[in-house]
Parts: C-alpha cells; sequence; structure tokens
C-alpha cells in the first residue's frame, strides 16, 4: 500500500489537559494570566536592555536574544491552547500540527544553544577578563547568536520533515497540550524505531552537548572563584552567574527528563506537566530570575520608572 493511501489523517485532537468545561475555563484563565505576565516580563527586558546603552554589552545582548526567543516559545503555544479550550473546539489541521512542531523544537534548539554561548561568555568575563573585549566583540557576538537561529532552523527542518513523513491513518488523538514529538510519533501505523533512534540522537546534539558546554564553562569558572582571594570578590563573580545557572537548571533539568529518559517510564499526565515546567514556566520565570538577582536591570528600570514620571508630570 503506498503511503498516500496510508496517511488518512487530514487533523489531529487535541485533548489538552481535561475534557471538564468548568475546569477548561479555570485552566484557560490560568494560562491566559502566564501568557500576559510572560509576555509583559520578556517585553521589559527587551525595552530596557534596547534603551539603556548601559546595558549594551554581551551579556545583555544574549539575554536579549533569550527574552525574544521565549515570548517566541510561548506564542507557539499558548494562543492555540486557549483557542481551543475557549472555543472548545481541539483540533488543529496536519499542516498546523506540524509547522507547531517545527517551531517549537526550532526554539528550543535555539534556546539550548544560547545558553550555552551564555555560559561561554560568562567563562570568558571571569576567567580571562583582560581579553573580554576582544573575545567576545560585537562580531563575534552576532556570529554566535546567529549561529544558535541557523542551527535550530535546519536540525528541527529535518526532524519534523521524517516525522511528517511518517504515515497516520488513524487514531489522530493527541493526549497532550500541543504537538509534541512523542504524542505524534506514537500515533504513526507503523514501525517508529528509525524516527525515535533519530530523535534520540537530536536530543543528544541539542541538549547533551549544549549542557556539556554548559558543564565545562562553569566547572573552569567554579575553579576560578575558588582562586580569588577575596570574599566579596568572589560573591561578585558568583552573583554575575548565578541568574544564567538557575535558568539552565530550569531548561535542560525539565528538558533532559522529558526526552532522555526511557520510553517506557512516559505516561500522558507526567508528560504534559513535565512539558509544562519547560514550555510555559520557565519562560515566565526568566525574567524575574534574570531581573531580582541583577543590580543593572532593577537601577535601569527604575531610570525608565522615573523617566516616565517626569515626563507624564511635566
Amino acid at each position: 500500500m503506498s503511503r498516500e493511501n496510508q496517511t488518512s489523517v487530514t487533523e489531529f485532537i487535541i485533548l489538552g489537559f481535561t475534557s471538564s468545561p468548568q475546569v477548561q475555563l479555570a485552566i484557560s484563565i490560568i494560562f491566559l494570566l502566564i501568557y500576559l505576565v510572560t509576555l509583559f516580563g520578556n517585553g521589559i527586558i527587551l525595552l530596557l536592555i534596547n534603551t539603556d546603552p548601559s546595558l549594551h554589552t554581551p551579556m545583555y545582548f544574549f539575554l536579549r536574544n533569550l527574552s525574544f526567543i521565549e515570548v517566541c516559545y510561548v506564542s507557539v503555544i499558548i494562543p492555540k491552547l486557549l483557542a481551543n479550550y475557549f472555543s472548545g473546539y481541539g483540533r488543529i489541521s496536519f499542516t498546523g500540527c506540524a509547522t507547531q512542531m517545527y517551531f517549537f523544537l526550532f526554539l528550543g534548539t535555539a534556546e539550548c544553544y544560547l545558553l550555552a554561548v551564555m555560559a561561554y561568555d560568562r567563562y570568558v568575563a571571569v576567567c580571562d577578563p583582560l581579553h573580554y573585549s576582544a573575545i567576545m566583540s560585537k562580531n563575534a557576538c552576532t556570529k554566535m547568536v546567529a549561529g544558535t537561529w541557523v542551527s535550530g532552523i535546519l536540525l528541527s527542518m529535518g526532524n519534523t520533515s521524517f516525522i511528517f513523513s511518517l504515515p497516520y491513518c488513524g487514531p489522530n488523538v493527541i493526549d497532550h497540550f500541543f504537538c509534541d514529538t512523542p504524542p505524534v510519533v506514537s500515533l504513526a501505523c507503523t514501525d517508529t524505531s528509525m524516527v525515535e533512534t533519530d530523535l534520540f540522537a537530536y536530543t543528544v546534539l541539542v541538549v547533551i552537548v549544549s549542557f556539556i558546554i554548559v558543564l565545562i564553562s562553569y566547572s573552569r569558572i567554579i575553579f576560578a572563584i575558588l582562586h580569588i582571594k577575596s570574599t566579596a570578590g568572589r560573591q561578585k563573580a558568583f552573583s554575575t552567574c548565578a541568574s544564567h545557572i538557575t535558568s539552565v537548571c530550569l531548561f535542560f533539568g525539565t528538558g533532559t527528563f522529558m526526552y532522555l529518559r526511557p520510553k517506557s517510564s512516559h505516561s500522558p499526565q507526567s508528560d504534559k506537566i513535565i512539558a509544562l515546567l519547560y514550555s510555559v514556566i520557565t519562560p515566565l520565570l526568566n525574567p524575574m530570575i534574570y531581573s531580582l538577582r541583577n543590580q543593572e536591570i532593577k537601577s535601569s528600570l527604575m531610570k525608565l520608572i522615573n523617566k516616565r514620571i517626569l515626563a507624564s508630570s511635566s
């Protein structure tokens, strides 16, 4: 039988978190608030870094890109989820599902590599401060960020094409809240061992390689910090890395647990909770993580507020 005859699915049904209309309404309101707060928090960081010349440094250049990725990341998932809940029509077309998965993988890959680049930036700042400006030049930073985006575009394109070239002849119910790879692949009506191996290799290439870079960078950073004689110097060096370490633990911890644990340990409910953590909660928390522990961000925010107050009173 040809693949065209086998593939009869033209749309998928996304179950989400519950089928109860009352609970769906409550969940919709919660997700709407999360989405608005995420947009506001990351939008503030983008605004501050773009408008404050004192924040035009490599570290904040990378943070600006991270905030932009987070805005796109939640926008790939939450609006469609809200539309499904508010309309009661939990369906997504075959093409729409492929598109959502592509952008989800693309942005997730770009974020993994960007977090690795940010770790390298902190390594250079702490371990080789005299050559920091030369190593982390504007041209070098631009190339690094471009590399994260290009890697995301190419790697996710190959995986998404592979997954959606499989035959899907029913059932078409995705027991998840978006088109994530494991629940979609499980619906294919063919042997999926090859695509599962490909996805495992993809996860290792993206998540593990990025995490190794982060691990090596912070091992060198910790070694350098321990050799700083003054307590104040050690605290200052560590404070420049604390926010990034927290963000890395949130994103890589949940992502690794989701995609590298044994297939037998997967269940729809646990997969939804883990996916919720790295796809929705992490973008929500990142602006707080980077602003609450960052005096430069807080100072820039206060300057912006005071400027707005003066402008409105004049």
